[in-house]
């Protein structure tokens, strides 16, 4: 069948400041250093791979089983998007726009009249805290609730009984329309909620992305007529572009489900994965134990998806940004990441020391793929690691 290489992302797993954490106001910033002393946390798999070998982390095994390396951004952002787009290969040199103080009013008249709602709040804030605050006057006068965050995002909530999840998804669509050019955020999310008082999200967001400007892995993938399989958020984050089927999740269990799922099936091409609890459910929550217990859940799994490798399949695990539970802030924060590569056909314990973007992992699946990588950034470490 040819080889077979999954990402698997684990969205905010950081592991230290960046070089220019201030920069970003995140000096200290540490998301596995956080939750690593936690009692809930157990993650042995991980631990053999060689995640406590990576420079800087520290607490490392005798004779790590894979090849790792420390992973540094090389885009000016510290968002989802962004940090994604460098994993496949292309590094954003602008931020996206952020909205510190709310969306300008001229934004936010046109949305209001595109849906025929009012709009509530227009202000970073918590997606738990919004709801509790705004949801009572939202259901009482059926104006949506628009608010961002520290990241590149214009989020519309809406109680699913006022406004029917195909309806937000319309308004999300409006909104991503209007939203381009200065004005051009990563990424429109719909936030439904339901219940009563103070409110619960649903499983049923959906992000509206930007569509990347240059070609990027996946693309480049798709177009050597090789599978190009994303998992959770990953269609959502590339704008659905360069893959070849839809695979969303409800939560980690539910992404790892798919992906044990994807490795039993019989394909060519790469499987892109993205875990979201880790930052959406305990990061931004600052929830240390929660997270912690979320790693050592997904230790767990990856116990049960390392068996389904096939002598020519390889497997990334890495972070797309931090999103230090410990810190005061409940933004992301500017990390290193972590890149643990795993293959049958690997060295063991090759240490890949600190590589200057997320995009050499880009670079090295093109490489295992046979797929030339075009203008797309990174450079290969695969021959570093082949037992040959």
């Amino acid at each position: 069948m040819g080889n077979r290489v999954f990402i698997i992302v684990l969205d905010s797993m950081g592991i230290g400041e960046a070089p220019d954490a201030a920069l970003f106001h995140d000096e200290g910033s540490n998301t596995l250093g956080a939750i690593r002393n936690d009692p809930c946390f157990d993650c042995p798999n991980l631990a053999s791979l060689g995640l406590f070998n990576i420079e800087g982390v520290g607490g490392g095994v005798k004779s790590p089983s894979a090849c790792f390396a420390r992973m540094t951004e090389a885009s000016m952002g510290k968002d989802t998007t962004i940090g994604h787009w460098e994993i496949a290969g292309l590094i954003s040199k602008d931020p996206l726009p952020t909205y510190p103080n709310g969306f300008p009013e001229e934004i936010i008249d046109e949305f209001s009249r595109l849906t025929g709602r009012g709009v509530l709040c227009n202000l970073p804030y918590s997606g738990t805290d919004v709801i509790r605050d705004y949801g009572r006057e939202h259901l009482a006068t059926g104006k949506l609730i628009v608010y961002t965050s520290a990241d590149s995002v214009f989020q519309i909530a809406a109680h699913e009984d006022l406004v029917p999840v195909d309806e937000l998804y319309r308004y999300c669509e409006l909104a991503r329309q209007l939203l381009v050019g200065k004005h051009g955020v990563g990424r429109v999310i719909a936030r439904p909620f339901t219940g009563d008082w103070p409110y619960q999200r649903t499983p049923r967001r959906h992000d509206f992305s930007l569509e990347p400007p240059e070609k990027t892995m996946p693309d480049l993938v798709k177009e050597a007529g090789l599978a190009s399989i994303p998992v959770g958020k990953i269609y959502d984050i590339f704008a659905g572009r360069g893959m070849t089927e839809c695979n969303r999740t409800l939560n980690n269990d539910d992404g790892m489900d798919k992906a044990i799922a994807i490795a039993n099936r019989d394909f060519c091409g790469l499987c892109f994965v993205n875990l979201v609890d880790f930052d959406m459910t305990y990061g931004h929550r600052n929830d240390v134990p929660g997270y912690a217990a979320a790693m050592t859940a997904f230790d767990r799994r990856l116990g049960e998806f390392l068996p389904k490798m096939r002598e020519d399949d390889y497997l990334i695990i890495t972070a797309d940004h931090g999103c230090d539970p410990s810190t005061p802030s409940t933004d992301h924060s500017r990390e290193y990441t972590p890149m643990i590569f795993v293959g049958k056909r690997l060295k063991k314990g090759v240490d890949l020391g600190t590589r200057k973007t997320f995009s050499d992992i880009s670079a090295t699946v093109l490489d295992i793929l046979g797929i030339e990588k075009g203008e797309t950034a990174g450079e290969s470490f695969l021959e570093l690691c082949l037992d040959k």
